[in-house]
């Protein structure tokens, strides 16, 4: 991981020659730029398919994709011929299955959807699997237990109305914190 390193030194005159210093160092990481979290399936949620995912359902992909070191390719709704990023840490929590995923920035669609992420545009998460296991419920409903995990999408509208992005982070968090600082050292200065 790279790390950029910004210096801020603020350098008073004081009487009689003397010299003070007050140095800042701000360090972030320029991969940061792009990475977001949210929850790609929500465990007991009945979706738009008339299905529900149990906990545990992806235990045994999740082992699988691990044990191969692979992690299952991030979409642009679907799309397999459109990779816009990585998936970072895909697990099961009290929630669901959460994610942490980095847009690759670098391209056309990574970049765009950055933006729609950014501007709040899209904020859904959708997965493609294939059913290991599942069970048909008196109604109707579809019980999926066993899921293999093909690959998670960032769509509009997910099945799952709760399968969202929650947090999106960028170099503009970065540059906020050192604007704060930098009015700090000026405050400061004046005294």
């Amino acid at each position: 991981m790279r790390e950029l390193v910004k210096s801020i030194s603020l350098f008073e005159v004081r009487e009689a020659q003397t010299r003070e210093a007050l140095d800042f160092d701000i360090r972030f990481s320029a991969d940061d730029a792009g990475s977001f979290t949210g929850h790609a399936a929500i465990f007991d949620e009945r979706n738009s398919f008339n299905e529900v995912v149990k906990r545990g359902a992806f235990s045994r992909t999740l082992a699988e994709h691990q044990a191969r070191n692979l992690r299952p390719p991030m979409l642009w709704s679907h799309r397999t011929d459109e990779v816009i990023g990585v998936w970072t840490d895909i697990r099961e929590d009290a929630t669901g299955l959460a994610v942490t995923g980095k847009l690759v920035t670098e391209t056309a669609k990574g970049k765009e959807a950055h933006a729609l992420l950014k501007a709040g545009a899209l904020n859904g998460l959708s997965i493609g699997f294939r059913a290991r296991g599942a069970e048909r419920a008196a109604n109707g409903l579809r019980i999926l237990t066993d899921i293999d995990l093909v690959e998670i999408s960032l769509v509009a509208l997910p099945s799952a109305g709760n399968a969202r992005i929650k947090q999106v982070r960028s170099m503009a968090d970065v540059s906020a914190f050192t604007r704060a600082v930098q009015a700090t050292i000026a405050t400061l200065r004046k005294d």
